[in-house]
C-alpha cells in the first residue's frame, strides 16, 4: 500500500534543508498540516492548501483525510516527542511514512559536545516541571524541550529550591537556524529573561554539599516525605519493593496509600512504571500530591476513596500493594479479583487481626509469609540498646496465569 500521510521533520533551514524525498512529497501533497511557525517555512512553489492544527488540538480532521495525500510538518524529528508519536498509535505503518530531520537534541548534543547516548532528554512542553526532580543528581546532565520563553527561569527556580543552584545551565535558542544564539549561566544566578520561545535548555547537574542524596533504588529515607505518621518506614518500605518488582510499563495499586511512599517509589524505578495511589483521607490525600511532586512523579494517579469501593472500575494492575484495611471487608477479594493473571499481591499487617486475615488468605490461595523485624540502636542513659520496632508480616503472592 502506497503511504497517504506523510510526516516531514523540518528543521529551521526550512525547505532547502529538507531531502529530495520530503520535497517532492511536499511538492505532491493536496494538503499540508502543521503549525503557523511550520507552515511559513514553506516556499510558494508548494501548492498543497495550507492548514493549520485545529484548537484545542485534535487528530480526527486529519485522519478524516484517509487517501488522499497529506504531509504533516513537523519539528526536527517527529518521532521524538512529536506528533508522528501520536499518529503512529493511529495510523497503520504501511500508510505512513516519516521523514526525520535532526532532532532539537541531537543539534544541542553536538553543540555541547555530550555524547547523546549518556545525556537525560525530557520534554517540558505541557507537562509538569517536577517531572525533573527524578532526574536530579550530581554528575547528570538533562536536555530539556522548553515549553516556552519562560521555561528556563522556571527551570533555575527549581533547581535552586532542590539544591541544585550550583548546576550550569546554558540554553539554546533557534537551533540549526541563522537565528541560533546560546545563552550560558547558573542556575543560582540566572536571571536573563529575553530568551526566545522556541529554546533547549541543557543542564549538568551539580548539587550544594548539604543537599539529601535520594537514589532511584528503593529504600529512600523517611525524611524525603512529607507524612502524618501513616509511613512505610524505610526497610520495611525496600523489602516491599523488592517482593513487588516494579517492571518497565507496569501498573500498580498502592492501596491505602498513607502518604504515598510505595507507589512513588514504584514510579521512580522506571520512567514507564505507573501507579494508582487509593487514599480516602483527606489531609493524607495533600500529602500524596506534594510528595509525588516533590519526588518527581507528578503522573502518579491519586484516587479518593475507601477500597474496596473506590476499586470498581478502575485499570486492571499488574501488582498490588496493601498496606492498611486488609481486614475490611472485601478488599483482598476485590484486590485479587482485579489483579492480572501472574500479578503480584503484597500486603502488609501489623495487627493480630489484619496478620490473622493474611494468614487465611495464604490458607485458600498460597504464597509466603515473612516476619520483618527491625531494631534500631538508641540511647540508654549512658549506653545504646536495641529498640525494637513493632514486627511486620508481609504476605507475598503471585496470581497463577489460569486464574
Amino acid at each position: 500500500m502506497t503511504p497517504w500521510l506523510t510526516v516531514v521533520g523540518i528543521g529551521e533551514e526550512g525547505f532547502k534543508g529538507l531531502g529530495k524525498v520530503a520535497r517532492r512529497a511536499l511538492l505532491g501533497a493536496s494538503r499540508i498540516v502543521g503549525a503557523q511557525r511550520q507552515l511559513d517555512l514553506l516556499p510558494l512553489c508548494i501548492r498543497g492548501q495550507r492548514e493549520l492544527w485545529p484548537s484545542p488540538f485534535s487528530l480526527e480532521p486529519l485522519l478524516a483525510r484517509q487517501g488522499e495525500p497529506v504531509c504533516v510538518l513537523a519539528s526536527g524529528d517527529p518521532m521524538f516527542y512529536g506528533v508522528g508519536a501520536s499518529l503512529a498509535k493511529q495510523v497503520p505503518s504501511d500508510q505512513m511514512l516519516v521523514i526525520p530531520a535532526p532532532s532539537s537534541c541531537s543539534l544541542a548534543a553536538a553543540r555541547m559536545g555530550w555524547p547523546l547516548q549518556d545525556v537525560v532528554t525530557l520534554s517540558l512542553v505541557a507537562r509538569p516541571l517536577a517531572a525533573l526532580n527524578v532526574h536530579l543528581s550530581t554528575g547528570v546532565r538533562l536536555l530539556l524541550l522548553s515549553n516556552d520563553r519562560h521555561s528556563p527561569a522556571a527551570v533555575a527556580t527549581l533547581l535552586r529550591e532542590r539544591g541544585f543552584g550550583p548546576s550550569t545551565m546554558t540554553v539554546l535558542e533557534h537551533l540549526g537556524g541563522a537565528a541560533e544564539r546560546r545563552i550560558d549561566g547558573c542556575a543560582a544566578q540566572w536571571s536573563d529573561d529575553t530568551v526566545a520561545d522556541l529554546n533547549l535548555i541543557a543542564i549538568e547537574c551539580r548539587a550544594e554539599p548539604s543537599t539529601p542524596r535520594l537514589s532511584r533504588l528503593a529504600g529512600l529515607p523517611d525524611t524525603a516525605f512529607e507524612h502524618d505518621g501513616q509511613l512505610t518506614k524505610r526497610d520495611v518500605r525496600a523489602i516491599t519493593l523488592a517482593r513487588l518488582a516494579p517492571m518497565p510499563g507496569e501498573l500498580l495499586w498502592d492501596v491505602g496509600a498513607g502518604s504515598g511512599s510505595i507507589g512513588i517509589e514504584w514510579m521512580r524505578a522506571h520512567p514507564s512504571c505507573r501507579a494508582l495511589a487509593i487514599e480516602a483521607d483527606e489531609g493524607r490525600q495533600g500529602l500524596i500530591e506534594r510528595n509525588r511532586d516533590t519526588l518527581g512523579v507528578p503522573g502518579l494517579q491519586l484516587i479518593r476513596g475507601k477500597a474496596p469501593q473506590a476499586l470498581e472500575n478502575l485499570e486492571r494492575p499488574d501488582a498490588v500493594f496493601i498496606g492498611g484495611g486488609v481486614t475490611r471487608e472485601g478488599v483482598l477479594e476485590a484486590c485479587w479479583a482485579q489483579l492480572k493473571p501472574g500479578g503480584r499481591l503484597v500486603a502488609n499487617a501489623v495487627t493480630l487481626q489484619s496478620e490473622t486475615a493474611l494468614m487465611h488468605w495464604r490458607e485458600r490461595h498460597g504464597g509466603e509469609l515473612t516476619r520483618i523485624h527491625i531494631a534500631q540502636a538508641q540511647p540508654l542513659g549512658e549506653f545504646d540498646t536495641w529498640r525494637q520496632a513493632l514486627p511486620i508480616t508481609l504476605l507475598d503472592l503471585v496470581k497463577p496465569l489460569d486464574a
